[in-house]
């Protein structure tokens, strides 16, 4: 799963070492006699595999990805499915971009009173990149508006932007979103991500996005951050387009307010309510220099298909990412320098792989299914952003997308959590199929993580394909949320993104048996039925979906 961070722009720097080339491990073998059952010990040969120190980690464009991705191919040829991908391939080619920030970036504020301040010289009070497109942002002297929280939400009855032209200047926005009814509560809403505030912006024709701080230049908090930006990021040409985008703190902005007789404080509470409209601030005009050094990377998702028998071209899509985030720069106290990513995310690749194996063993359906393995889930979910950009099946067709992401290791229990709670009808579907094993689905429990943005179902929801991912559950059957509960936050803390993250043979998948038994039903279900899954009332994503309705029967 992606590491939270402030824009979904994700950081990586590829490792490309030389390294053995070791052959491909055969798979698991069958240890139940019904091949229509979910099987604890494939799931845990599988892992013991993908996770396994040959892999090196399984980071995209090394031989750790071609490694996984011949052993994914060789298990679905072995199960008899047929290749999903571009032009009867099992790989989509995946091309991504990587911008390395070449020093010397500068944003300059002019003042009318003749004053020019370098806002990113030694006071650091700005940081920008321009990591878009050619990754060459140049301009001199364009205006500055500040746009409240820079969300317009007709659906929501929110417009920072009424009214308001902010072609060719800089839009400062405030981070995060509003604490108010109209959006998710304590559940963050599309609307909080910085990737749609600087989409909304580009939309609009402004050339950068500064997105408002409330820390200190100088701080230890701005220097976390100035570390932050600094690192390599990768992203998916084309999925954002703007000039230049990045952070400033709160002292001069403060200032600028203040030059246009306003008081922060009342701007931003009205901002916070609703009430603030998008104000250009007089007085004050930035210009912008930065460039970054452009390599390109190539990877590849990997998909598998079983071809409905009866309305071929509706799709189901079953998806995990394959990757994880590869090697450490030296080892640790142990001499250990691999993420092997057991639980992130071989648990979840595992999971396709054996629903792909009962749904096959079960019978044809009457929709097609595809079993996708996404790349570069780690750098910001690209393999997955890239293929809602170049979709190989029509997504006005997709009946859903079911993503796991880190299957559950923990006795079985009382809940099914899932991320995205109230989104889509999934949950409903899921809930009914759930409830005679007395079983209830729940939110994930953890606001504060914004899980629902976080991994490769995210692209298929933004795209309008109604998306769900199950989570963790933490009520025991044997021992309720008091045991439960803590033992999944030891097992976060002890585990996720570290290489302490290894397959074990201690490791207890009763409840992933549970959890894909129950995705088995649902996803055959959908498979053999005529119902198109939807958004619920209020979902951000619900529009882009109905704008595709006339190409669904």
């Amino acid at each position: 799963m992606k590491a939270w961070r402030l824009s979904w722009i994700a950081v990586a720097a590829l490792t490309l070492a030389a390294c053995a080339t070791p052959s491909v491990p055969a798979g698991p073998m069958s240890t139940s006699n019904d091949a229509g059952a979910v099987d604890a010990a494939r799931l845990s040969d599988h892992v013991r595999i993908l996770s396994g120190d040959a892999f090196q980690g399984r980071e995209p464009a090394t031989d750790g990805e071609r490694l996984t991705l011949e052993y994914l191919q060789a298990q679905y040829q072995a199960m008899g499915l047929e290749p999903g991908g571009p032009d009867g391939q099992w790989r989509q080619p995946v091309v991504l971009t990587r911008f390395t920030p070449v020093a010397g970036a500068t944003v300059r504020a002019a003042m009318d009173n003749g004053v020019t301040v370098n806002l990113t010289g030694a006071a650091q009070a700005a940081v920008v990149r321009a990591a878009y497109g050619d990754g060459r942002a140049r301009f001199d002297n364009a205006p500055v508006v500040f746009a409240g929280y820079g969300i317009s939400a007709p659906d929501r009855g929110w417009d920072d932007y009424a009214g308001v032209d902010v072609a060719g200047a800089v839009v400062i926005v405030l981070n995060g979103e509003p604490d108010d009814e109209r959006f998710n509560g304590d559940y963050p809403s599309l609307y909080g991500l910085d990737a749609y505030k600087t989409e909304e912006a580009q939309r609009r024709g402004a050339l950068a996005v500064l997105t408002l701080l409330p820390i200190q230049a100088g701080s230890s908090d701005w220097a976390d951050l100035l570390g932050y930006v600094a690192r390599p990021s990768v992203t998916v040409v084309g999925v954002e387009n703007i000039e230049a985008a990045g952070y400033i703190a709160m002292d001069p902005v403060m200032g600028w307010i203040r030059s246009n007789d306003g008081d922060p404080a009342q701007w931003f509470v009205a901002a916070a309510g609703g009430s603030f409209r998008a104000r250009r601030l007089e007085g004050v005009t930035l210009s912008l220099d930065a460039t970054e050094a452009i390599e390109t990377v190539n990877t590849f998702n990997l998909l598998a298909r079983m071809p409905g028998t009866e309305r071929p071209d509706e799709t189901i899509i079953v998806s995990a990412h394959w990757d994880h985030v590869g090697m450490a720069e030296a080892p640790d106290a142990d001499g250990d320098s691999i993420y092997n990513g057991a639980w992130d995310n071989a648990s979840g690749t595992a999971g396709v792989l054996e629903l792909a194996r009962v749904l096959h063993a079960e019978g044809p359906r009457a929709r097609s299914i595809i079993f996708a393995h996404m790349a570069a889930e780690e750098m910001g979910l690209l393999g997955s952003y890239y293929y809602v950009e170049h979709p190989v099946w029509p997504l006005e067709t997709t009946v859903a997308d079911i993503n796991i992401d880190m299957l559950p290791l923990s006795p079985p229990t009382r809940d099914i959590a899932i991320f995205g709670y109230g989104q889509t009808t999934l949950e409903d579907d899921l809930a009914r199929l759930a409830e005679p094993a007395g079983r209830v689905v729940t939110d994930d429990g953890r606001p504060d993580e914004g899980f629902y943005y976080r991994s490769d179902h995210f692209p298929f929801a933004l795209a309008g394909v109604p998306a769900l991912m199950p989570w963790h559950g933490v009520d025991w059957d044997e021992g309720g949320r008091e045991v439960g509960e803590p033992a999944y936050r030891s097992q976060w803390s002890a585990f996720y993104h570290r290489r302490a993250d290894e397959w074990s043979p201690e490791l207890d998948w009763r409840s992933a048996v549970e959890n894909l038994t129950l995705l088995d039903a649902l996803i055959g279900e959908l498979a053999d039925g005529r119902q198109w899954p939807g958004w619920k009332p209020g979902s951000e994503f619900a529009a882009t979906r109905a704008a595709s309705d006339a190409a669904r029967p």
